[in-house]
């Protein structure tokens, strides 16, 4: 067996292995969606500064601490979960700048106190997303639509990039990512929509599928190769070892963390439902 096809057998192994466990916690709802989604989001936010900044920092497991906190945040008033992380993210501002202003090194300061806040947003807005999408009207529909149009492209894109790829989507950022992959993808997050919505959950709509679909087909896409820039500006390959085959939990959901955002703003904005 080669190296590409061995890679492929580890990621399948890995996907069924987490899929279930993943799926029967977002089913549970309440403290067990969101625990996951907390423990994801504080895995996420230390693996963002372990590749900008090599190591953590107290700072940075004050940053890995809120991130965990965020989708948690969710349960008590939902309505209000956009207030509390203002001012989460209000206190760990000026937490950083203060932090690095005593501490230093100060010719570096700015910079630092930049990436750990990112890191704070990078690893818990997405995830916070889908914690507040399991609290809507149907919101098991709606959390699962987000992992559909992000997992569905990923795997699309995979095999349509594997055995039609010719034309190189950015190689400067993803070299093997290709532009039959890509549009590959953004069909296979429309069908994976529509199985869902024939086998599963009949309350989406055409509109629901063909939007989430494709706007996820693009933005997901982007957010891959986002995290694929930032791994390239730090040189290194995974975010982490987290998951055989796939690396760090980033390489894993970096589409979701995108893709989530959109499926709760056009749920709350177009749907106009509230958690």
């Amino acid at each position: 067996m080669n190296e590409k096809n061995k890679n492929l057998v580890i990621r399948t192994v890995s996907a069924l292995t987490l899929l279930p466990l993943v799926i029967f916690l977002l089913f549970k709802g309440g403290l067990y969606s969101a625990a996951l989604l907390s423990v994801a989001a504080a895995i996420c936010a230390s693996e963002y500064y372990l590749i900008t900044q090599k190591t953590l920092s107290p700072a940075a497991w004050v940053g890995i601490v809120l991130a965990g906190v965020l989708p948690v945040l969710t349960l008590k008033e939902p309505e209000r979960t956009g207030a509390g992380a203002f001012w989460i993210l209000v206190f760990y501002l000026i937490f950083c700048f203060t932090y690095h202003l005593i501490r230093g090194p100060l010719q570096d300061a700015p910079m630092r106190v930049a990436h750990l806040v990112t890191g704070l947003l990078y690893g818990s807005v997405g995830l916070t997303s889908v914690a507040a999408l399991r609290l809507m009207p149907d919101g098991m529909a709606w959390s699962i639509s987000a992992l559909v149009i992000t997992w569905s492209n990923d795997t699309s894109a995979y095999f349509a990039g594997r055995f039609l790829g010719r034309h190189k989507l950015y190689p400067e950022v993803s070299p093997n990512k290709t532009w039959e992959g890509f549009f590959g993808g953004m069909v296979g997050s429309v069908v994976g929509m529509f199985i869902t919505r024939g086998f599963f959950y009949p309350m989406l709509t055409v509109t629901d599928c063909l939007v989430l679909g494709i706007f996820g087909g693009i933005l997901g896409p982007i957010g891959d190769l986002c995290e694929s820039m930032l791994k390239r500006a730090y040189g290194v390959k995974d975010s982490g070892v987290a998951i055989p085959g796939h690396g760090g939990i980033l390489d894993r959901i970096d589409a979701l963390l995108f893709n989530a955002p959109l499926v709760f703003v056009y749920v709350t904005f177009v749907r106009g439902l509230l958690p």
